[in-house]
C-alpha cells in the first residue's frame, strides 16, 4: 500500500526538522520594561491620596524639638503621579440631578 522507501524519506524528513527546530539558533528574549508603580512625588502610594481633591493622608515622621521624631500630615496638595488606567477609560460619574 505505501511505498517503505517514500515512508522512510518521510521519516527522515521529519527528524531531520525537529532537530534542526530543536538545536537550532533562537533569537534572545528582550526583557519586559517594568512596570512603574503608581507613586506621587511625594513617595505615597496612589491608594493614599483623595480620589476627590488630590491631598495626602499619609503621615511621615520630621524631627522635632530636642532631637525628636514626631508625626505630621504630609504636604501633598494633589497626586502627581501615572494616571490611573481607569481614569482614563471611564467617564466620571455625576450625582444624581
Amino acid at each position: 500500500m505505501f511505498d517503505p522507501i517514500s515512508l522512510a524519506v518521510g521519516g527522515g524528513l521529519v527528524g531531520a526538522g525537529w532537530v534542526i527546530g530543536r538545536l537550532g539558533r533562537r533569537p534572545a528574549r528582550q526583557a519586559l520594561p517594568e512596570l512603574q508603580p503608581p507613586i506621587c512625588g511625594c513617595g505615597h502610594d496612589l491608594a493614599l491620596h483623595d480620589r476627590a481633591d488630590g491631598r495626602c493622608h499619609a503621615e511621615i515622621n520630621r524631627k522635632g524639638p530636642v532631637g525628636l521624631r514626631e508625626w505630621v500630615r504630609c504636604n501633598c496638595r494633589r497626586y502627581t503621579g501615572p494616571t490611573p488606567l481607569e481614569d482614563l477609560l471611564t467617564p466620571p460619574t455625576l450625582p444624581p440631578t
